[in-house]
């Protein structure tokens, strides 16, 4: 029997809870005073909310009001046939922050959460106060990357496999998920992953329906290239984005490389820093907690 929704209520000095948003359902853990500013924490793949279990305590304790979502088909939050592209998952965030009672967050974003971080700032610009995003450059720097960089299309063929039907989920699974721990070591810096967070992350995979949700939004991501929406997603991401951008990227990432970091400014119209952090992989809030912490402190209080 695959695992129960209950391997992601993770205890801790955080509280978990449940917020509607966007007509779908999401398990968030929440920190720090119900008055402060909003800090709201998107994960990647193939992760759910707990890798944010370092900046949620400090930075409630600090006195922000700290929000670790599962997204859309992960963790604990509902897992529907379908809203995986761009759209919807922005629309998901805007709501969220609606739901939380705030008019707008400090959004910070991890690999996925990252690129929904972009999105989010770019579509529904009012949400975002400032935007953090970790381990993902800019979505059409990515797509320059992917497009003309050997060593980024190389690192990045795992997505032509996730675009097949069934296969991808299958590999997720097997073994007990080995194949999530064996992506978590070959993207992070040395040492990475303990054996907690390996074995919390494949637990999570195996919940029912959240490895092929995973995947869903891998291709749509590629499909959408080809197609109205994605084309209509491009244009609308050249808009750049308002909200103050802080960028943090590990000099070590061997999912994006840091070669493809580089070129994000274009698209930060309100204000842009760009942090490279020596002896990182791709999941600098883990790898390196404290000094993330110290970043987005300075940059919700500038």
């Amino acid at each position: 029997m695959p695992p129960e929704e209950s391997v992601v209520l993770i205890d801790g000095p955080w509280t978990h809870r449940e917020v509607t948003a966007n007509g779908a359902r999401f398990h968030l853990a929440e920190h720090g005073p119900a008055d402060g500013p909003l800090v709201l924490l998107l994960h990647g793949f193939p992760e759910f909310w707990w890798s944010w279990r370092h900046q949620l305590t400090a930075l409630g304790d600090a006195g922000l009001r700290v929000v670790a979502p599962d997204l859309r088909g992960y963790g604990g939050s509902d897992k529907p046939p379908r809203g995986y592209d761009a759209y919807t998952l922005s629309s998901d965030v805007a709501g969220m922050i609606r739901a939380l009672g705030a008019a707008d967050a400090h959004v910070v974003g991890s690999d996925w959460g990252g690129l929904l971080g972009w999105a989010v700032a770019t579509m529904h610009p009012s949400s975002v106060r400032t935007l953090t995003v970790i381990g993902m450059p800019h979505p059409l720097r990515l797509r320059e990357a992917l497009l003309h960089d050997r060593a980024q299309i190389k690192a990045s063929s795992y997505i032509g496999f996730f675009q097949l039907p069934k296969a991808p989920e299958a590999r997720l699974l097997r073994n007990d998920a080995a194949y999530v721990e064996q992506v978590l070591r070959r993207w992070g810096g040395p040492g990475f992953p303990d054996s907690e967070t390996a074995a919390r992350c494949r637990a999570a995979m195996q919940i029912s329906g959240v490895a092929h949700s995973s995947m869903e939004w891998y291709r749509w991501a590629v499909r959408s290239q080809t197609r109205p929406s994605g084309v209509r997603f491009l244009r609308l991401m050249s808009r750049g984005v308002t909200a103050p951008v802080l960028q943090v990227h590990g000099a070590l990432d061997a999912c994006l490389l840091p070669s493809t970091a580089y070129g994000s400014a274009a698209y930060a119209h309100g204000g842009y820093t760009l942090r490279m952090l020596d002896g990182v992989g791709h999941f600098p809030h883990e790898e390196s907690p404290d000094v993330v912490t110290d970043l987005l402190l300075s940059h919700a209080r500038p």
